[in-house]
């Protein structure tokens, strides 16, 4: 069965390294809902997510927003997803119904659908003056490689990362998540050395996810829980938002789409919804009787 809830647990590993443990399947499973994901982009869309979400965990606070685009040139088209401190994930993928074959080791390709030529970019705002912008040119197109190379170019963090993904033969989420571990100042360098040789053991994350657990994962680094969070698929759409669109078009040009194409569509492309209004609700809106 499913699960139902996403967390993020965090620990520290050997005393001196940062680690966190992602069980993204229940986020994952929810995208694919959304977006009718064929594998591949499940697998891309859902390790971006398991990224963004641990980015997010980083955020000062709440109320504060994360970003991320992934634009390699491939079939898949843009990778977008957006998230807040609250751990509220959404995203898509330009293309989600793209199907390709099996790479030669019978894993999906992930790095064929994102494409290897392009940029990872991350904008994250704390309620700063200006927010900060980060990007890194793509590595390979896995998204693990590719946010680790962007922690150690763009946030001067060197990490070392997991992701992975596994959807069974019904299309769905079996098993998502990642293991993240960052050293602190002044950690010992033969742990560092084994963080890095550590995160080789888990090119199978998403088995290890589905079939053993996060705190499974945790005990193998010799790491208590310190904290952990849910993660859940919520977009900050609305239909009032949606009805903002609406007034900014003009009456006479929203009452004309209306009564030409019978409704108004606003399309929230994070969380694939319709905010749909009749030409009764257009005129409603027009004469501020609300949405």
């Amino acid at each position: 069965m499913p699960k139902k809830i996403s967390t993020i647990r965090r620990g520290i590993a050997w005393g001196d390294i940062s680690l966190a443990v992602l069980d993204t399947t229940a986020l994952v499973n929810e995208a694919i809902r959304r977006h009718s994901l064929s594998p591949v982009a499940a697998a891309a869309l859902g390790r971006t997510l398991t990224a963004a979400a641990y980015l997010c965990s980083w955020l000062k606070g709440e109320e504060s927003t994360l970003s991320v685009q992934i634009a390699g040139g491939g079939p898949g088209g843009k990778i977008s997803v957006s998230g807040d401190g609250a751990l509220h994930m959404r995203g898509s993928i330009e293309h989600p119904g793209v199907t390709l074959p099996l790479r030669a080791d019978g894993k999906l390709d992930v790095g064929g659908l994102v494409g290897r030529e392009g940029t990872l970019t991350v904008v994250r705002d704390d309620g700063d003056k200006f927010p900060f912008v980060g990007t890194s040119p793509l590595v390979s197109g896995e998204i693990a490689e590719d946010f680790s190379s962007y922690f150690y170019y763009s946030e001067q963090r060197p990490t070392a990362i997991a992701l992975g993904v596994r959807i069974g033969k019904e299309g769905t989420c079996l098993g998502a998540g990642g293991v993240f571990l960052q050293p602190f100042p002044g950690a010992k360098e033969e742990n560092i050395t084994r963080a890095e040789e550590e995160i080789g053991k888990y090119s199978c994350i998403s088995r290890i996810i589905e079939e053993e657990g996060a705190e499974t994962i945790m005990a193998r680094f010799q790491a208590q829980t310190e904290s952990e969070r849910p993660i859940v698929f919520r977009c900050s759409c609305s239909r009032e938002k949606a009805a903002r669109a609406v007034l900014s078009l003009g009456r006479a040009e929203a009452e004309r789409i209306a009564r030409e194409d019978g409704m108004i569509s606003v399309h929230c492309h994070e969380c694939n919804t319709d905010h749909r209004f009749t030409a009764e609700d257009v005129k409603k809106l027009f004469d501020g009787e609300g949405s």
